[in-house]
């Protein structure tokens, strides 16, 4: 017996004394609506990326080149004063094309599943393409098509209804001018 779980010993029970854990037992929920109470928090939140990280992240690129230039030039066994000028142009050149916009950071098919600041990043911009690409306005928000709907039908029953008290307050009127010429 382990743990004072199961059978003192096994012999002449008709098993082999080995417990096993009832997984057949259905529990309760604990949560009883399957469904979310507040529809604001359901809605779809896209991950924003963190501007910081996206920016380490260039500079740490920039400085991978720098570093690889340097150690090309130490294996062709340049001078030091020579190699820190070369690699001081090169981190200028590539800091101008940085800040210019050229270098926009690396393709989104070319990421890894680590770098989860930069696939967010690459999101938003798919997203943003997609929305200009199906001419959707920058402050759509999900289900105001049925809301304009619903504002429209709301405001054509209120026309019909003073309609109805106009046409309902001429023929009191007319009954009372047809009462009143008897």
């Amino acid at each position: 017996m382990s743990s004072n779980v199961g059978l003192s010993t096994p012999r002449g029970s008709g098993t082999s004394g080995y417990v096993q854990k009832n997984r057949s037992l259905v529990r309760p929920r604990e949560n009883a609506a399957p469904y979310p109470q507040d529809w604001e928090k359901a809605k779809l939140r896209q991950r924003q990326p963190d501007p910081e990280i996206l920016e380490h992240e260039r500079k740490r690129e920039i400085e991978v080149k720098v570093l690889e230039l340097r150690d090309k030039l130490e294996d062709e066994g340049v001078d030091e004063d020579e190699i820190d000028d070369r690699c001081d142009g090169l981190r200028r050149k590539l800091e101008e094309e940085r800040k210019a916009g050229k270098s926009s950071g690396p393709d989104a098919r070319g990421l890894k599943s680590h770098q989860v600041h930069d696939l967010a990043q690459a999101k938003i911009e798919e997203s943003e393409r997609l929305r200009k690409a199906l001419g959707i306005s920058a402050d759509y928000e999900e289900g105001s098509t049925w809301r304009k709907q619903e504002e429209r039908l709301r405001e054509s029953l209120a026309q019909r209804e003073l309609e109805d008290e106009e046409q309902l307050q001429k023929a009191k009127e007319a009954r009372r001018y047809r009462d009143n010429s008897e």
